[in-house]
C-alpha cells in the first residue's frame, strides 16, 4: 500500500512516516501539495494523510481538488478541530481527523480503521455491463463503445460509469452520485461531479458537446440514456 504524507515539519514528518510504515504503507512525503495534485496519476496511493497549519482555508481547497481526481481515504492531523473546522473538512471530503497531541496507538487503530471500512467491493467480483453499444468491463476498469479499442478508466470514471449505468434511465443529482462515487455526502459539490462527467464524456462520448449517453438533466443530475436515437 501506498500513503501520500504533507507535513511542514520534518519532526513530526519523521515520526508520522514511522506510523504509517507500521500500518504496512510505503510513504511518499511532499512539501507542496499543489505540485502533488498537479502531478496526480490514476492510482498513486491508499491513504492521504495531512498535518494542518496556519493557513487551513487553502488547505481545505487543496483537499477539494484532490477530491475531483480520488475517492482513497484522506486524514487530517490539526492543533485545533473547532466545530466550523471539522464541518469544513468533513464537505471538502476528509475522512477522519486526529487532534494534536494524539497518541501513536490511536492514530495507527484510525489508519487501519479507515483501510478496513473504504476496502470495498473488489472490481473483479462485480458483473460486466452493456447498455446500447458500451459494455462496461469492472475487472479490467476499461470501457468498449461500438467497435473501438478498450479505454482504460481511472477509478472515479469508472464508478461514475458503473453508478450510471446501474441506475440506466434514473436521473442521479449529484449529491447522489458524490455518495456512490467519492463515498460521503455529496451536498454543495455540483462542480465536482460537473469535471468528472466532462472528464468521462471526453473518453466514450463520439461528440463530448453533444452527449449521447451520459445526459444532463438541467438543474436536476444526469442519467445513463438507455436508448438508442
Amino acid at each position: 500500500m501506498q500513503a501520500l504524507l504533507f507535513s511542514a515539519h520534518a519532526d513530526e514528518s519523521a515520526v508520522l512516516t514511522v506510523i504509517l510504515q507500521q500500518a504496512g504503507f510505503s510513504v511518499r512525503s511532499v512539501r507542496d501539495l499543489n505540485l502533488a495534485i498537479e502531478a496526480w496519476p490514476e492510482k498513486p496511493f491508499d491513504l492521504i494523510l495531512i498535518t494542518l497549519q496556519e493557513d487551513k482555508v487553502r488547505a481545505i481547497k487543496q483537499i477539494e481538488k484532490m477530491r475531483m481526481h480520488t475517492a482513497i481515504p484522506i486524514c487530517v492531523i490539526s492543533d485545533s478541530l473547532t466545530e466550523d473546522l471539522q464541518v469544513d473538512l468533513l464537505e471538502a471530503g476528509v475522512d477522519f481527523f486526529v487532534q494534536r497531541p494524539y497518541g501513536v496507538r490511536y492514530l495507527l487503530a484510525q489508519i487501519k480503521a479507515i483501510i478496513r471500512r473504504c476496502g470495498g467491493v473488489p472490481y473483479f467480483s462485480l458483473p460486466t455491463l452493456t447498455q446500447q453499444d458500451l459494455t462496461l468491463d469492472p475487472s479490467k476498469r476499461t470501457v468498449v463503445v461500438g467497435a473501438s479499442q478498450p479505454k482504460r478508466l481511472t477509478q472515479l470514471e469508472f464508478r461514475l460509469l458503473y453508478t450510471l449505468m446501474t441506475h440506466a434511465g434514473q436521473i442521479m443529482p449529484a449529491e447522489k452520485i458524490v455518495e456512490h462515487v467519492w463515498g460521503y455526502s455529496g451536498e454543495g459539490n455540483r462542480e465536482l461531479v460537473r469535471g468528472l462527467v466532462q472528464r468521462l464524456r471526453s473518453k466514450i462520448e463520439p461528440a463530448p458537446h453533444k452527449p449521447h449517453y451520459i445526459i444532463t438533466e438541467p438543474g436536476i443530475g444526469y442519467y445513463f440514456n438507455r436508448y438508442e436515437d
